[in-house]
C-alpha cells in the first residue's frame, strides 16, 4: 500500500513538472491565417532541411601545415616531355646540390612527331582552360584533391592517326629517384658523360642549325603518381624564336600528405616560376641552350585531410531549423493577429465611424439637450 502511495506521489511530481501542457481540442480555435501561416513554415522548414542534407553530405579540405622531418628517402620525379629535335641529339639526367650525377636509365627516349593530332590538339586545349581556371580559382584544388580516382588521367591520349611524315621530334618519358636535396634537372644538346672534373655533354658533334629547344611538357609531378591530379606545368608549350635558346623552370616543391575518402598517398605539390632567353655572348647573354629545370624542396609539409560534418552537428542544426522556423512563424502570426485585433477594436469603439452612425447620434445629442414641454408651458401662462 506504501508503494503504491509513493508511485502516485511520484506520478503527480512528474506530472507538475510537465513543460508540454496538454490543451483540449474543444478549446483550440483553428483559423485560415493560422493554417496559411502553417502551410508555409512546414514548406520552408522541408526546403531548408533537404537542402542541409545536402550540406551535410557535402565535405570540404582541411589543411594543416608541420616540419618535414624525413630527408633520408628518395625523391621520384615524373616526366613527360617532348622536344622538337631527334633523340640522338639531346640527352637528359639530373644533377643535385651535392653535384652528384643521377643516372637517369628510368627514361625513355621515343621517336614522334611534334604536332598534335587534332583529338591531342583538343585534349591540349581542354588542358590549358583547366589550368586558367586553376589560377583564378585556387578552391577548385579541393575539388581535384576530392576525385582524384574520378577523374580521368592527364596524359597525353595517343595519336589516332599515322603521321604523313618522320618523326623529328624525341618523346622523353618516364621516372627517376633524386636525393631529397635541391638539384637540377636537364634537357640540352648531346648525350650526358661521366667526367671526373664535373658534368659535361657531348655537343660537339651536333651542328647548331638543328637546335631546337621547342618542346612541350605533358606531365611532370614529384613524388607518387596519382591520376586525375592536374599539376602546374602540365600542358605547357613553348616555341623557340632561335636556334640557341634556354629555357629555365625555377620549381618549389612542397611535400603533401593527401589523406580522402577516395585515397591516401605521400604526394607533392609545386610552385614553378619561368623565364627564356636567347643565348649571345656577342651580347652578354651567356649560358647553354637547353631546357633547365632547378627544383628546391620546402622544409614544411601539408597535410590535407577530407573532413566531414558528424552525425551530431547535422541533427543539432535541423533541430535548430525546425525550432527556428516554428518559433519566428509563431511569434509573426501573433503579431499581426494582435495588430488586427487592434485595429477592429478601434474601429468598434468609434474611432472609424460610419457616416449614417455619426448623424444618428447627432440627432439623439439635440433631443438630450432640448428643455421640457411642461416649463416652458408655466411659464406662457
Amino acid at each position: 500500500m506504501r508503494r503504491l502511495v509513493s508511485r502516485k506521489k511520484a506520478l503527480t511530481l512528474v506530472k507538475e513538472l510537465d513543460a508540454f501542457p496538454k490543451v483540449p481540442e474543444s478549446y483550440v480555435e483553428t483559423t485560415a491565417s493560422g493554417g496559411t501561416v502553417s502551410l508555409i513554415a512546414f514548406t520552408a522548414m522541408a526546403l531548408l532541411a533537404f537542402l542541409e542534407f545536402f550540406v551535410y553530405r557535402d565535405t570540404w579540405m582541411q589543411y594543416e601545415y608541420e616540419v618535414d622531418k624525413d630527408f633520408s628517402s628518395k625523391l621520384r620525379i615524373n616526366i613527360d616531355i617532348t622536344v622538337a629535335m631527334r633523340c640522338q641529339f639531346v640527352g637528359a639526367d639530373v644533377l643535385d646540390l651535392a653535384e652528384t650525377m643521377v643516372a637517369s636509365d628510368g627514361l625513355h627516349y621515343e621517336p614522334v612527331t611534334f604536332d598534335l593530332s587534332p583529338q591531342q590538339r583538343l585534349w591540349h586545349r581542354t588542358l590549358l582552360m583547366i589550368q586558367d581556371r586553376l589560377r583564378e580559382e585556387h578552391s577548385l584544388q579541393d575539388v581535384i584533391f576530392k576525385t582524384v580516382l574520378k577523374g580521368s588521367p592527364t596524359a597525353l591520349p595517343p595519336r589516332e592517326d599515322s603521321p604523313s611524315q618522320s618523326p623529328a621530334a624525341c618523346r622523353i618519358h618516364g621516372h627517376l629517384y633524386v636525393n631529397k636535396v635541391a638539384g637540377n634537372f636537364h634537357i640540352t644538346v648531346g648525350k650526358a658523360i661521366p667526367h671526373p672534373r664535373g658534368h659535361a655533354h657531348l655537343a660537339a658533334l651536333v651542328s647548331h642549325d638543328t637546335y631546337n629547344f621547342s618542346h612541350r611538357i605533358d606531365h611532370l609531378s614529384f613524388g607518387e603518381e596519382i591520376p586525375g591530379i592536374i599539376n602546374p606545368l602540365d600542358g605547357t608549350e613553348k616555341v623557340c624564336t632561335d636556334h640557341n635558346q634556354m629555357f629555365q623552370y625555377f620549381i618549389t616543391i612542397v611535400p603533401t600528405k593527401l589523406n580522402t575518402y577516395q585515397i591516401s598517398a605521400d604526394t607533392n605539390q609545386y610552385s614553378v616560376t619561368e623565364r627564356e632567353r636567347v643565348i649571345n655572348h656577342a651580347v652578354g647573354s651567356h649560358g647553354v641552350s637547353g631546357i633547365f629545370m632547378k627544383y628546391d624542396i620546402s622544409s614544411l609539409m601539408v597535410k590535407v585531410t577530407e573532413q566531414h560534418m558528424p552525425l551530431w552537428r547535422f541533427l543539432v542544426r535541423l533541430c535548430g531549423i525546425i525550432g527556428g522556423i516554428f518559433s519566428t512563424t509563431g511569434m509573426i502570426h501573433g503579431m499581426v493577429g494582435f495588430l488586427v485585433d487592434v485595429v477592429c477594436c478601434r474601429f468598434k469603439l468609434g474611432v472609424y465611424k460610419p457616416r449614417e452612425m455619426g448623424l444618428l447620434d447627432d440627432h439623439v445629442k439635440n433631443e438630450a439637450q432640448a428643455p421640457p414641454l411642461e416649463a416652458t408651458e408655466n411659464h406662457t401662462h
